[in-house]
Formats: C-alpha cells, sequence, structure tokens
C-alpha cells in the first residue's frame, strides 16, 4: 500500500480559510483478507453479549471504509465473505447471529454499492421462500435490526427475478390445515407496499424491489395496474407536510420512478398520463421538503422519457467515438454529422409529440430553479436526456429555454441550474455549434457571476459550474468549431483559476487552455490553493504570456477594484502592482486615468479599491522608471500627477468615524506612503501639509474607531508617517526640518498624555516610526515620555495596549550613538530597565492577562535592541544587564501560556547562538550550550509543554538561573492547566531527585525557594500557585533528608509565613495553605505541635468548606502519619474528624474543636480581643463605674 499526503493552508478575504488536509491512499490489494476472515469467523462467539458484537462491528467498519474511495479492490474477496456470512443465517441460528450477519452484510453492501452487491445473493427458486418466511418474521419498527430489512428486501429483489411463472411457487402451499395461505406474489407485494411507508433505509430498498418485481412478465400482467392505482392513491392522501408523510412519498415516488426507469414503455405509456396528472395535483413543486422535490422532478423525467420513443436524435453534434480503439482507426477527418439532414427531417415529420411532453419540459425548467443543488441536478439531467429524444427544431426550443436562465432578473440558483443543463447538452451533444454563438458570452459571464447579498455574496456555484460547461465543451467539440471562442474562454477561466475568491472555483477552472503545460506546471492544484500565492505570483508569470496580460489587468479593474471584499481589493492593488511591469504604457496610459477617475467617484469599495491601486502602480512605475534612470513623472502624464495630488481631499468629505472613513483613512495613508517610496516632486508643496493634517488627525481620533479596526487603520498610518518623513522632512544634509522636528515630536509626546487608549497607542507608534534623522536630539525627551505614560497607565491599571505600543517603539527610537540621539553607555541601562521593568507586567482584566502583551512587546525589543548594541558597541553593555535579561527571560520561558512561553524560549536560543553578532557576558554559557545544543533553534517546539519544561527545569541547576526559573515554573506548577502542571511537575520532580540525597544543594534550593515566597508573599499570581507546588513537593517527600532534624530552619520559616495566610478571604489560597499544613506535620520537635495549631484553628474558621476542607485533609494526614498522636486516642480522633458536620454553626463545632485539641494535646485556642474593641470595653466600663448603670 502506498500512501501519499499533501497539506495546503492559504488565508482569503482577509480571514482564514484553512484548506483541507489533502490524503491520497492508493491501496493496492484487500490486505486485510485474512484478518477479515478471522473476524467473520468469530461472529458465532462474540453475538451472544451486546459489547463484543458491537467491538466486533466496528473493527469490520473500520476495515471495509478504507476501501470506499477503491471499492473494486474487494471484488476478488466478495463472494467469500458473502457466503460465510450467509452460512450463519438458516432456521436454526440464534437470532442475535442473524442480525449480526445481515449488519457486516450492510457494511459491505455500503462501501460496494448495492447494484454490485446483491447480484452475489443467491438467488435459486429455492431461495425465494427461505427468504420470504425471514422477511415476514420481521418487525418493521424495530430500529435496531434495520440492517436485516434492508439485506432482506435487496435480497429478495434479485431472487423474485427467477425465470418462473411465481403461481408454480403456490401449488404445495395451498393450503396447510385449514389455513390458507397467501400466494407468493401477493405475499411480495404486501411486504413491498409495507416497506414503501417505512421511515428508515428499507424504505430504499423497498422500492428497488418493486423496480425489479413490478417488471416480470407475470406480475405486471396481474397486479402492475392494481399497483399504480394504489400508489397514485397514497400519493394523493398523503400529508406532505407531516414528518410520516414526507417519509411515506419518499418511498413510493422512488418505486415510481424506478419503475418506469426499469419497466418497458409498452407497458407504461397507458399509465404516464395518469401519473402525470396525479404529480401536476400534488404540486410537489412547492414542497418545503428537498427530498420531495428532487424525487418529483427524476420521476417526471422519467415520465417524459416514456412519452418519447427511446431513440438517440440524429441531429445531435458527435465526435469520435466513445472507444478509443474505434477513435484511433477512424481518420481525424471525420466530423460530426453522420446522418443526411433530409432522413433527419422525415425521422421528424414522421413522430408526433405528446402533449404531455410540454409539461415535462415546464417542470423540468422549473427545476432548473429551485433552491437546491440536488434538485437543479437532477432537472438538469432530465433536460438533457429528454431532449435528445426530440426533433432538432423542439430541442432548440428548449436550448432557448434554458438560455433564458441566464438573466440578471433571475437568482443564482436559475444561473447555476442552467449551467448544469447547458453542460449536459454539450455532453451529450445536444448543443449545436451554431449555438455557440449565444452560450459562450453567457458562460464567460457566468464565470465572473457574484452577487453581493448582505455581508457576503453568491456565485461561487455557478462559477463552478460554469467550469464544468467548459470542461463539457472541450470534450464535445472538435477544435475547429471551438477555435473562434478560445480566446475568450481561455481567458475568463484563467481569470477565474488566479482570481477567484473560492478555492474550488480556482482549482476546478485550471483546465486546459494554449500554453497550457507551461501555465499548469505553475499553476497547478495545490498552487491554486494559496488566494495570496494566485494573485501575486502565478498572475505575474501567467501575464508573461502576451494574449493574457492586457485582460487579467482589465478584470482586476472592472470586477476586483469594487469588489465588496476589502482583503480582494487590497490584493487586487498589490496585484496591479506586480504586474505593471509587464505592460508600464498600458497602466501609465489606460489603466491609472480610469482609476484616478473611480477614485473620487460615490461608490465607497469602489473609491477604496481605486486609492489603493492608484498608488500601487504609481510606486510600480516609479521602478520601471528608476531602470532607465528616468523619474515617474517621466511616465505619468501631468493630468494625472495632479490627479493623484488631490485625491485626499476626498477624505475631507468622510466624516472622521463610521465605516466609510474606516476604509478611506488606511487607504489615503496608504496613497500618500506610495508616493512618498515614488519620490513624486512634492517638496515644499502645500500638498505635504494636507498629508500631515490627514496623518495627525487620523491619530488623534483613533479613539473614534472600533478596536477590531484600528490595528487595519494604525498600521498604515505610521507607515505613511515615516515614508513622509524621509522623503520630504530632510534637507540636502540629511538633516530634519527642526521646526517640523518640534512640532512633531511635541504633538505626539502630548498624545501620550491622552485618556483615550487608542489616541496614546497611536502616538506611541508615531514616535517608534519616525526616522533616525528625526529622532537626533530628541531620544531622551521621547524615551523619557514613553517611559512615563507607562508608569502612569501601569499604576492606573488600564492603557494596557498604549504601553505594549509604548514598549515596542523603544526598540525603533533607539540606535547605538551619543546620550540625547541614540543608545549608549550613559543611557543604556535606563532603557534597558524600562524594559526589563516591562517584562513584569501581569495586568489583568475581564480579557484576561493582558500584561502579557506588553511583556512580549518588550521581550521582542530586548532581542532587537540587544544584537544592535553587540554588533555595533558590545562595550557599552554591562554584565548585569545581560544577566538580567537573560535570568527575565528564563523566567517567562518556564511560565504557563504557551504562546508567549514559546516567544520567550525561542529569542533566548536566538540570543544564546547568536554568533553574528555574538551576545557577551551571557552566564553559564557553556552550561548552556550544553543544555541547548544548536540543533534546538529548530527542533525545540517552546508551545509543547512536554518538550520545553524538560529544558527548563535544567536551569534550576546554574546558579545564576535558579530563582527566576523557579519563579516562573512555580506558576505552571501550580496552575490549573492538567498538560502544563503534569510536565511542569514532572520535569521539576526529576531535577529535585537528583539533588535529594545532597544536604547542600537541597538547602540551597530550598533557600531560594523560600525566597521567592518571602518576595511574593502578598502577590496571589504567584503565591498561590506556589502553596500549591509546595504542597505537591511535601507530597512526594522531596525534603525528606530534613525531617529527621528537629524544628528544621526551612520548615520554620515556611510555616511563619503560611500563618499569614490564615486571615485570607482566598478560599483557593486557604486550601493550598491547608495542604502544605498538613505536608509539614512530617517535621520533627516543637513545629509539628505549632502545624497541629494552625489547622485546629482553621477548624472553626469562618468559611464552612474551610472547615470541612480541614477535617477531610486532617483525615488523611492522621491515615498517613499515624505518629502524630497517642494511639490510644487515635481511633476517636478519626472518628471525630469524619463523623462531625462542620459546616453547622460555629458554636457546635468549636466544642468537637477543642475536644480534638485536648486529645491531640495542643492548648485550646483562646479568644484574643483586639486592641481597639478591648479600649472601647474598658472606656464604657469606667463610665458605668463613674456614672451609674442608670444613666448608661
Amino acid at each position: 500500500m502506498a500512501l501519499s499526503e499533501a497539506e495546503n493552508g492559504y488565508q482569503e478575504g482577509g480571514e482564514q480559510e484553512a484548506d483541507a488536509i489533502v490524503k491520497t491512499c492508493v491501496l493496492e490489494s484487500f490486505s486485510e483478507s485474512s484478518e477479515t476472515r478471522t473476524l467473520i469467523a468469530s461472529l458465532p462467539e462474540v453475538h451472544e453479549t451486546e459489547h463484543a458484537r458491537e467491538i466486533a462491528t466496528e473493527k469490520f467498519r473500520v476495515i471495509m471504509d478504507r476501501y470506499q474511495e477503491q471499492p473494486h479492490l474487494l471484488d476478488p474477496h466478495l463472494e467469500w465473505m458473502t457466503k460465510m456470512l450467509l452460512n450463519f443465517i438458516n432456521e436454526n441460528a440464534p437470532t442475535s447471529l442473524v442480525h449480526l450477519s445481515f449488519k457486516f452484510l450492510s457494511v459491505i453492501c455500503k462501501v460496494r454499492g448495492y447494484k454490485v452487491f446483491m447480484q452475489l445473493l443467491p438467488h435459486e427458486v429455492s431461495d425465494v421462500h427461505p427468504v420470504l418466511e425471514l422477511m415476514s418474521r420481521q418487525d418493521p419498527k424495530d430500529l435496531a435490526t434495520w440492517e436485516t430489512r434492508y439485506m432482506l428486501l435487496l435480497w429478495l429483489s434479485v431472487a423474485c427475478l427467477i425465470p418462473f411463472d411465481l403461481s408454480r411457487l403456490d401449488g404445495y402451499l395451498e393450503s396447510e390445515g385449514a389455513q390458507v395461505r397467501e400466494p407468493v406474489m401477493e405475499r411480495i407485494l404486501a411486504i413491498a407496499k409495507t416497506y414503501l411507508q417505512v421511515s428508515d433505509s428499507p424504505r430504499d430498498a423497498a422500492s428497488v424491489l418493486v423496480s425489479k418485481f413490478m417488471t416480470r412478465p407475470d406480475v405486471k400482467q396481474k397486479c402492475l395496474g392494481g399497483f399504480l392505482d394504489w400508489s397514485l392513491t397514497t400519493v394523493s392522501q398523503t400529508d406532505p407536510l407531516s414528518m410520516m408523510g414526507i417519509m411515506v412519498l419518499d418511498g413510493v415516488l422512488q418505486s415510481l420512478a424506478k419503475l418506469f426507469k426499469h419497466g418497458k414503455r409498452d407497458d407504461l405509456l397507458q399509465y404516464a398520463p395518469t401519473v402525470l396528472r396525479c404529480l401536476e395535483e400534488k404540486h410537489l413543486t412547492d414542497s418545503s421538503e428537498a427530498k420531495l422535490r428532487k424525487i418529483n422532478v427524476k420521476l417526471i423525467q422519467r415520465l417524459g422519457l416514456t412519452f418519447l420513443k427511446p431513440r438517440v436524435a440524429a441531429w445531435r453534434y458527435q465526435r469520435g467515438s466513445r472507444s478509443l480503439a474505434a477513435n484511433l482507426t477512424v481518420s481525424h477527418a471525420a466530423t460530426a454529422a453522420v446522418t443526411p439532414e433530409t432522413e433527419t427531417q422525415e425521422q421528424d415529420e414522421d413522430y408526433d409529440i405528446p402533449e404531455e411532453v410540454e409539461t415535462v419540459i415546464e417542470h423540468l425548467l422549473v427545476g432548473l430553479k429551485d433552491k437546491e443543488t440536488v434538485v437543479r441536478w437532477s432537472a438538469a439531467k432530465g433536460i438533457g436526456r429528454v431532449t435528445g429524444r426530440l426533433p432538432k427544431e423542439l430541442a432548440d426550443d428548449v436550448v432557448g429555454s434554458v438560455l433564458d436562465c441566464f438573466s440578471f432578473k433571475e437568482t443564482d440558483n436559475a444561473w447555476h441550474g442552467g449551467c448544469l443543463a447547458l453542460a449536459e447538452l454539450g455532453r451529450r451533444g445536444l448543443l449545436l455549434p451554431s449555438r455557440l454563438t449565444d452560450v459562450v458570452p453567457l458562460i464567460i459571464t457566468s464565470l465572473t457571476y457574484d452577487e453581493k447579498r448582505g455581508a457576503c455574496s453568491v456565485g461561487s456555484n455557478v462559477r463552478d459550474a460554469a467550469c464544468y460547461v467548459c470542461w463539457s465543451f472541450s470534450r464535445a467539440y472538435e477544435p475547429k468549431e471551438l477555435q473562434p471562442f478560445v480566446n475568450q474562454i481561455a481567458s475568463a477561466m484563467l481569470i477565474t483559476a488566479v482570481f477567484d475568491r473560492n478555492v474550488n472555483c480556482r482549482r476546478a477552472a485550471s483546465g486546459t487552455f494554449p500554453h497550457g503545460i507551461d501555465i499548469l506546471t505553475e499553476a497547478d492544484y495545490f498552487a491554486v490553493g494559496n488566494i495570496t500565492n494566485c494573485y501575486l505570483n502565478i498572475s505575474v508569470y501567467i501575464a508573461g504570456f502576451p494574449e493574457y496580460t492586457k485582460s487579467m489587468i482589465d478584470h482586476l479593474v472592472s470586477r476586483k477594484i469594487n469588489h465588496w471584499d476589502s482583503a480582494i481589493r487590497e490584493l487586487t492593488s498589490k496585484a496591479l502592482h506586480n504586474l505593471t511591469s509587464q505592460a508600464p504604457d498600458y497602466m501609465a496610459t489606460t489603466v491609472l486615468p480610469q482609476l484616478l477617475t473611480r477614485a473620487v467617484g460615490v461608490d465607497l469599495h469602489g473609491r477604496h479599491g481605486a486609492i489603493l491601486a492608484c498608488g500601487e502602480i504609481t510606486h510600480a512605475l516609479y521602478k520601471v522608471a528608476l531602470q532607465t534612470n528616468r523619474t515617474v513623472v517621466d511616465l505619468i502624464s501631468p493630468e494625472c500627477v495632479d490627479a493623484l495630488k488631490n485625491i485626499h481631499n476626498v477624505v475631507n468629505k468622510i466624516k472622521k468615524k463610521g465605516f466609510g472613513g474606516g476604509l478611506m483613512r488606511p487607504a489615503i495613508c496608504t496613497l500618500i506612503e506610495k508616493l512618498s517610496l515614488s519620490k513624486m516632486p512634492f517638496k515644499k508643496d502645500p500638498i505635504i501639509a494636507g498629508w500631515q493634517g490627514i496623518i495627525d488627525d487620523t491619530i488623534k481620533n483613533l479613539h473614534l474607531f472600533s478596536r477590531e479596526t484600528k490595528g487595519e487603520i494604525i498600521v498604515p498610518v505610521v507607515t505613511a508617517l515615516s515614508a513622509l518623513c524621509e522623503e520630504y522632512y530632510q534637507d540636502s544634509t540629511n538633516q530634519a526640518d527642526a521646526q517640523i522636528q518640534d512640532v512633531l515630536i511635541s504633538q505626539y509626546l502630548e498624545g501620550l498624555k491622552s485618556s483615550q487608549v487608542l489616541c496614546c497607542c497611536g502616538s506611541a507608534r508615531a514616535l517608534g516610526s519616525l526616522p533616525r534623522f528625526m529622532i537626533h536630539g530628541k531620544l531622551m525627551q521621547i524615551f523619557e515620555g514613553l517611559q512615563n505614560m507607562c508608569a502612569v497607565s501601569q499604576q492606573q491599571g488600564n492603557l494596557t495596549e498604549a504601553r505594549r505600543d509604548a514598549v515596542r517603539s523603544v526598540a525603533g527610537v533607539c540606535s547605538q550613538g551619543c546620550p540625547d540621539s541614540a543608545l549608549c553607555s550613559e543611557n543604556i541601562a535606563e532603557v534597558y530597565g524600562f524594559l526589563l521593568s516591562s517584562l513584569n507586567d501581569y495586568t489583568t482584566d475581564s480579557r484576561g492577562d493582558v500584561g502579557a502583551w506588553v511583556r512580549k512587546a518588550a521581550m521582542t525589543s530586548l532581542e532587537e535592541l540587544t544584537l544592535m548594541v553587540a554588533s555595533s558597541a558590545p562595550e557599552i553593555l554591562p554584565p548585569n544587564l545581560v544577566k538580567s535579561m537573560m535570568c527575565c527571560l528564563a523566567k517567562q520561558a518556564a511560565e504557563k501560556i504557551d504562546h508567549y512561553r514559546a516567544h520567550a524560549g525561542n529569542i533566548f536560543l536566538r540570543l544564546l547562538h547568536s554568533t553574528d553578532p555574538e551576545v557577551p557576558h551571557i552566564p553559564h554559557r557553556e552550561e548552556l550550550l550544553n543544555i541547548f545544543p544548536v540543533e534546538t533553534i529548530t527542533s525545540l517546539n517552546w508551545n509543547a509543554s512536554s518538550q520545553a519544561y524538560k529544558y527548563i527545569a535544567q536551569l534550576l541547576g546554574l546558579p545564576e538561573y535558579q530563582y527566576h526559573t523557579l519563579l516562573g515554573l512555580s506558576v505552571s506548577v501550580g496552575g490549573i492547566t492538567e498538560s502544563i502542571v503534569h510536565h511542569s511537575s514532572q520535569s521539576l520532580f526529576t531535577f529535585l531527585r537528583g539533588i535529594q540525597t545532597d544536604s547542600d544543594a537541597l538547602s540551597q534550593f530550598s533557600q531560594m525557594l523560600l525566597r521567592v515566597f518571602r518576595d511574593n508573599l502578598h502577590n496571589d499570581r504567584v503565591s498561590v500557585p506556589l502553596l500549591k507546588m509546595l504542597s505537591q513537593m511535601l507530597a512526594n517527600s522531596v525534603f525528606e533528608i530534613f525531617t529527621t532534624h528537629e524544628n528544621h530552619q526551612v520548615c520554620v520559616e515556611l510555616l511563619s509565613l503560611c500563618k499569614g495566610f490564615r486571615k485570607s478571604k482566598n478560599v483557593a489560597k486557604l486550601r493550598a495553605c491547608i495542604d502544605v499544613f498538613c505536608g509539614l506535620i512530617q517535621f520533627q520537635g516543637d513545629v509539628r505541635k505549632q502545624v497541629l495549631t494552625q489547622l485546629l484553628l482553621l477548624l472553626c474558621h469562618p468559611f464552612p468548606v474551610i472547615r470541612k476542607t480541614t477535617s477531610s485533609e486532617m483525615y488523611e494526614m492522621l491515615l498517613t502519619y499515624d505518629d502524630v498522636t497517642d494511639p490510644d486516642v487515635l481511633d476517636d480522633v478519626m472518628t471525630l474528624l469524619s463523623d462531625t458536620k462542620w459546616e453547622s454553626d460555629l458554636a457546635t463545632v468549636q466544642t468537637h474543636r477543642n475536644q480534638l485539641c485536648d486529645w491531640l494535646g495542643v492548648p485550646r485556642p483562646q479568644l484574643v480581643m483586639k486592641p481597639k474593641l478591648l479600649k472601647l470595653v474598658i472606656t464604657i466600663l469606667h463610665y458605668v463605674l463613674l456614672h451609674g448603670s442608670h444613666n448608661c
């Protein structure tokens, strides 16, 4: 068995359109033959229990489902599998074994298809009676055994085809005692009628039985009329609105459709008008149930074929033969018409078409416009079949009616149905070449059909069907017939293959065209899966063929520039940029003037796309001109230059908020950027002030836009500002205009003080995007502004996004140089201190850990600045800053959020392994290189906790990294995510087991742990998970070497630190503290009594849940450490802890608690009055003694 697998993912239309993994499984043979034989042979042993039956059935289904795509591989094995299963089906077999065997048969039938599989079932005369008897014993309402009934009906369908009159089987069955038996024919008919009205799959098998049974010569003579009467009566009387009525109609109509398909025309012709009238009276076309509308169309087309003689239209267009051998022997000169037209006309004149055919065609044409694809597809096939039996003139009328579907008054459903019908007509040779002049323009229009509906569009199915039409035409017609239309069709197909928004349409359109081999090599099935690749790369390659260049450009300008999806408009503008080099003159003289007109039009989408395209094309023309030492104005007319200059005025007509402004502002900013990069001769022109005003106004009013669109606006704004400054604010000496510099920097620093978070974000990003010459002499002023904004906002707990952008901008404004112009030895400590402090931003709000945005930005800025300084001036980088940076990165790499852990870990490895430049003063560099070899840069997946923590835990052995690594690990080990807790704790305990017997190493680790605890005593983000980690460590006997010492310092300090948590109102912290107290009981000395005291105090905690948790944990503790109390009272203590209802009132539980104190030898807790309350009591008593109680 050979397997091949390919993956493809792409982004489309501004949203992720993840292409499914494409798996191609090429199986060579039925490799599970022996396994299947063993499994089938084991059925007599497994049928008795339901569990065993389910396991065997599922295993068999998994094996069979692998061959769903290649069922023919099962053919050599079907006979023995069927025979083995049928051997289990006999009168003496247990019922459960019979049902299980039929279930296996149904699985095989599903994979191979009932038409092939039913031929393998025994169909001798001797099989009719046993199958009939078995079928009669089944319960139609037993949903658990539907497979049995389904297979028996199929078996009966093939068994009833015996070449003898069924009445011969009734001879010895006429009577049995006094009971008269029904004839076999009537029994089969009764079974068929019964199962046509059930709600499960046997209904489909019953329709097959009817089609086989009712076409027998003896049956149709006696029962056909009666069955049709029963069917039509059932159809007329059944309610099509009820669920059961829908099922009954489906079964009866299926049987009629199959009957008219397989029956002889002469037998059924007399009944066809009556059936058609019944269907018309039922009005199933208006039914809300798609399956009824589909079977209605299917039956009507079969009736139409019954009305018409079964002949092949002599007038049809023929291209070669269906046989390849015949085609190879025939001369290539042989063409279409094989029958003289005079003979065709004579045949047509001799044949009268029944009037009912017109009704049939009318229903099929209505079906082409149905809202469900399955109905339209069935109607299209019916149109093709019926038209093939019509005379030439009537067939042409049908084609004309199909072409009427292609009207813009019709819905997309009609267009889709029309395309399917044309494909069927073309494939069958019923669409004559004379009609191609009418059809081809409609198909080309269909290839670009796209109608907006609300927030999305419809038409992808129309375009896909239009590709199918082109496919059918290319195989139906001789090349000379299609020659006049080849360029039109090929261009339209290529445009769809490259520029369609839907991946299925792009793949459907990647067919055969001129230069087909070359193009398909570049634009294959997988290449067109990525829409960005199609627009930006494949389109450029195809445009290299001159016959496609202008048509592709024209399509982008006419259909995609004003597309409803903004992502398509943006891709279109970039595609036009790339295509400009293929036709620069056409772009400059034809396309650009058109776009400039649309850039100031009234259509919002068209205006947005045109502005983007104008900027991209101008920039591309600048690159073209640069190759020949010319300027862009040498290629663009003066009128176009003036129009480009004045486009920005349209933004003044747009309100500061709203959807229009949200589109136009980034478009105008993109235009400013592209014109600046194109070095347009606007220096000292008033237009520059207008452009700067748009940028400043957008930054000030960012708060008027939604948070979702902010990111789409701010990026083009800051890139436009950077390009504008670089081109127009720099004098001949490469210095900034002092006045403009002061105004801009002061303005953006003032924006940092805004109370609007988006305004702060925009100002911070703007400062970070300024070119180096604009920052000269202003670095410390900018840095202090960013730093102050971060300090104030973090203190207030808001503006998190602004802090993130400010931290990110620090790397943009700093570069090596003098103190007030760039990063140097005098300010590096301050800059690094700011970034390192940002790594401790753990702000949270309703969105979660939003401080992670700031930490990520700080890590990125630290990496960029460190590599920059290490490259240009490593001497200004002090060891203490490098140490702090690497330790903080190690801490972040040990924390619990996968994305940020991966970001920190990757930066840590890149800095460690950087050789050009090499980062100096990294602590324990050699040890780190042993832990993290160079291959871990690519092989280590930091997002996978199973991989990351194995490496991070090893940093605990390096003294410089131990504190920060332990701080990060404690949050992960004590977290709530199961996988994080499992892998981080596993890695931590692996390290601890290595030092568990080393007293010095364990003491040093314990002191570091206590230091982390003390530093974060009032920080619940760390202290709660740290307590959970401590409880795990105590439970795993990490400190066992210390438990033999009385009152060990580690236990004393831990107890002292945990005592303060007893008054906390954080339930999670209290529970974790209880676990730690119970773990500390293993230490010897007076500290054990102190631990018991704390636990007994918690037994009377104000929170009932804490009292209950404490009692439960103490019970488990006493079971584990039986030396805590005197064995004589141990049972009494355990009983009291387990039997007392600790959620009761405090007065009740206090009595039980005091009893425990006596048994455990711990002094009873005494109520201590608070100083303020004591002072108040003394004052009251003093007053009473002086004035008497009656004055109180």
